[in-house]
């Protein structure tokens, strides 16, 4: 790629169109990015991996020369990107190679970090350990870990805490942009995994977008969908989203509601659907339980209703609902604008909703994806790292406990489920509260990601909390922990991962870490032959030693769950490139799409969930599951609307959202990195709209105070066609790269500590805030 091929990528981040038609296949374009002075022909070998930036999971080729990686491009025939490569994976390779890598171990002496050997790192973490473990038992210790470790890493992790230490403390940052995608699937399906696939776009006469900016964050899947509308007959589009992204600029219809309505507007929608007659009663009456008390429900929440809560037109509801009442074939997606949001779980149980009521799920251009927001997000369910129970197994079924301790070789009372697995928002709780004592972060930065950061800052530096931090570069937790592990990342080590649409990929090692950095499978492993974990025979425990043998192991934990790995192998994956699971001997090709004869994972004795209340959050007893859903049928479940926990009012006039831009990825510690990805956006900016700008004499680059309940940030002024009364931050930017003495750049110093009742997930899209000018910009 030339450097004006390079400016027309960050330009526009989508590319040059091929357009298709409706059942046709999705023409090839290969992406590529060389450093300077790099051509095809100096390149030494080309090395498999897939994305690392997002969670759409394209298949890429790692470009090698001089033993460093030296840039990308897109594999051609790769079942998800045909070859095209996202803007931040086009570029963010170089992060790699920055100067500024964890390269030693850490720790801190005299309240400074000072670099040590890895023998002295390891010693005090097993110290702490140990103490910690004959003080107070297995809760005094928890791991919080990330969405972009690769499967057998997470594996390893789940087998160490769950089964070596005996923790209900695991969870990872997953919990902050991917619960609630696996909770209303388990709500509907009593069981993870993604209905749908991406080739669904190839097929679709409509495409809905349920709070997902997709064009930003799953750039590839969003250049499939514009190749289709530029095709013949194209999908209509429906988009809902309070902000004017590029998926609205495209849209059919766009709803904007206001944050923390989504509930009054799925149900506004359903009720016309309903209404209206636009159902699929043999599919309900053959395949679901509980359509009654949703028809019952909907009915109260007529467009006018839905209209006046929500704060749109109840015309708009009603040709939203006839576009996607009328479709012959629908897909939709949803993520962060639903799944942050309040009453989260309930708002995306009522997408698949529409799809039950529509009997569209399990065939070419009808299916669901509750998207993720990280590349191996869905491994950390499959794995166990996430509080889960690894192979999607059901903690509350005595059954599975006891096959996983079979499977490992433990005494099934090490794994402890008394209670629910400990989610985030509570292991940081719970450390607040002093009775967890030691926390181990792998690969993510809660000090920027976390909501109400304060307070996070206080917890992880209050004396008594030891703090392990495992990563690639130095970022505001390294900086305040007691141990900082340097770990290698992408492209230098070998692992799987599983990408939204359950497509695994082989990610193969291209060049050493540098320095003394290393593997994190290596590290968890170290850690467990290091404090002497056992199985019931003395055998070490986990018995694998590196990654291959770590897949064997997963491979062989899910064999016969709905994850089912059996059929895959790494020649296999090499042969072939990216797989979907569940992959067998039955189905050795993978699996498309599931649901497709309308039998679901939903057995008493088989699911991985019994489900919850989705208003209230109380689990459903074994018993009260068995009797509502003898037959293993898909649940529909109703919910009415609840106001958010958080309401604008004089002082804080605005409510406030958080997300993410196009050119990063979470906190920047690898975005930033790669100077295309940093001009393109450097600093926090707050979106406003046009109007909310004028009444306050605010013109585009102002620099504006955002105060909320927390706290207060700086930004500049950005005026878009956002809808009014909101503000939008992105997220990602922190302080490692800033000279700010304070804490006024962060959104989440904003946010507030609150979280969704069933998945868990921390609600950053209903706070309120205020807004004041601090100067003005270039005028």
């Amino acid at each position: 790629m030339s450097g004006s091929d390079a400016t027309s990528r960050i330009q526009d981040p989508w590319g040059r169109r091929t357009p298709y038609g409706p059942g046709e296949d999705w023409p090839t374009r290969v992406d590529q990015h060389l450093a300077d002075g790099v051509t095809t022909e100096t390149v030494e070998r080309w090395v498999r991996t897939a994305s690392v930036l997002h969670s759409n999971g394209d298949g890429l080729d790692i470009a090698v020369a001089d033993n460093r990686i030296v840039g990308v491009r897109g594999r051609a025939d790769d079942r998800v990107n045909h070859g095209r490569v996202d803007v931040k994976d086009l570029y963010g390779w170089q992060a790699s190679s920055s100067r500024d890598r964890l390269t030693r171990p850490r720790i801190r002496k005299n309240g400074q970090l000072v670099e040590c050997s890895w023998d002295v790192a390891m010693d005090r973490i097993v110290k702490r350990s140990r103490e910690l473990l004959d003080d107070q038992g297995p809760s005094a210790i928890g791991f919080y870990t990330s969405g972009q470790l690769f499967l057998e890493e997470y594996y390893t992790l789940g087998v160490i805490a769950h089964g070596a230490i005996g923790t209900n403390h695991v969870d990872g940052n997953t919990r902050l942009c991917t619960a609630t995608a696996a909770e209303a699937l388990k709500e509907s399906f009593a069981s993870d995994g993604q209905p749908g696939s991406y080739t669904d776009i190839d097929h679709a006469d409509v495409i809905a977008l349920f709070g997902h900016n997709i064009a930003e964050t799953q750039t590839v899947t969003w250049m499939r969908t514009l190749d289709r509308l530029a095709g013949p007959n194209p999908p209509q589009i429906v988009c809902v989203d309070p902000r004017p992204t590029p998926v609205a600029r495209h849209a059919t219809v766009h709803l904007a509601p206001l944050p923390g309505t989504n509930v009054a507007l799925m149900n506004g929608l359903l009720h016309e659907i309903i209404a209206n007659g636009w159902i699929d009663e043999d599919y309900i009456d053959s395949h679901t339980v509980g359509f009654g008390a949703l028809r019952e429900m909907v009915a109260e929440y007529p467009p006018e209703r839905a209209a006046d809560i929500c704060g749109v037109d109840a015309d708009e509801i009603r040709r939203a609902a006839r576009v996607l009442g009328t479709a012959k074939k629908l897909v939709s997606t949803v993520l962060q604008g639903f799944y942050q949001s309040n009453q989260a779980t309930a708002a995306a149980v009522q997408v698949n909703n529409l799809h039950l009521i529509r009997g569209m799920l399990g065939r070419p251009g009808c299916g669901v994806l509750q998207m993720n927001g990280q590349p191996t997000a869905q491994n950390t369910r499959e794995c166990g790292a996430d509080g889960d129970l690894a192979g999607f197994r059901n903690w509350a079924n005595e059954d599975h406990v006891a096959e996983l301790a079979r499977l490992w070789n433990v005494d099934k009372d090490k794994l402890s489920h008394d209670g629910p697995p400990t989610h985030a928002m509570k292991i940081f709780e719970l450390a607040e509260e002093r009775s967890l004592r030691m926390l181990w972060i792998s690969a993510t930065n809660p000090a920027v990601s976390l909501p109400e950061l304060s307070r996070i800052r206080s917890i992880l530096t209050q004396e008594g909390l030891f703090v392990v931090a495992q990563d690639m570069f130095t970022n505001e937790t390294t900086e305040l922990a007691d141990v900082v592990l340097p770990a290698a990342g992408w492209g230098e080590k070998t692992g799987t991962f599983t990408n939204a649409d359950r497509t695994v990929h082989l990610s193969e090692k291209a060049v050493a870490p540098p320095g003394e950095s290393r593997p994190d499978l290596d590290i968890f492993l170290d850690y467990a032959r290091r404090m002497g974990f056992r199985d019931k025979d003395g055998a070490p425990l986990p018995s694998w030693t590196d990654a291959a043998s770590a897949f064997d192991a997963w491979r062989e934990c899910s064999a016969g769950r709905p994850c089912d790995y059996t059929g895959l192998s790494y020649d296999l994956l090499r042969e072939r490139g990216g797989i979907q699971w569940p992959c067998t001997d039955e189905a050795p090709d993978g699996t498309e799409r599931l649901y497709a004869d309308g039998e679901f994972y939903s057995a008493p004795d088989y699911c991985e969930s019994y489900g919850k209340d989705i208003v209230t959050g109380d689990p459903v007893k074994p018993d009260e599951y068995r009797k509502l859903n003898p037959d293993a049928k898909a649940l529909i479940k109703a919910a009415p609307y609840l106001p958010p926990g958080e309401i604008p009012s004089d002082a804080y006039p605005f409510s406030l959202i958080t997300g993410r831009t196009v050119y990063h990825f979470h906190t920047r510690t690898k975005t930033a990195r790669a100077p295309e990805l940093q001009e393109a956006a450097p600093d926090v900016w707050v979106e406003l709209s046009a109007s909310d700008a004028d009444a306050r004499h605010i013109l585009d680059g102002d620099l504006l105070a955002i105060t909320s309940p927390r706290g207060t940030i700086t930004a500049s002024a950005r005026i878009t066609g956002i809808r009014p009364g909101v503000l939008f931050v992105p997220f990602h930017y922190g302080y490692w790269d800033c000279d700010a003495n304070g804490h006024e750049r962060a959104a989440n110093e904003l946010t507030p500590t609150d979280w969704d009742v069933a998945s868990k997930q921390p609600i950053f899209k209903t706070g309120i805030a205020s807004l004041a000018l601090v100067r003005p910009g270039r005028r």
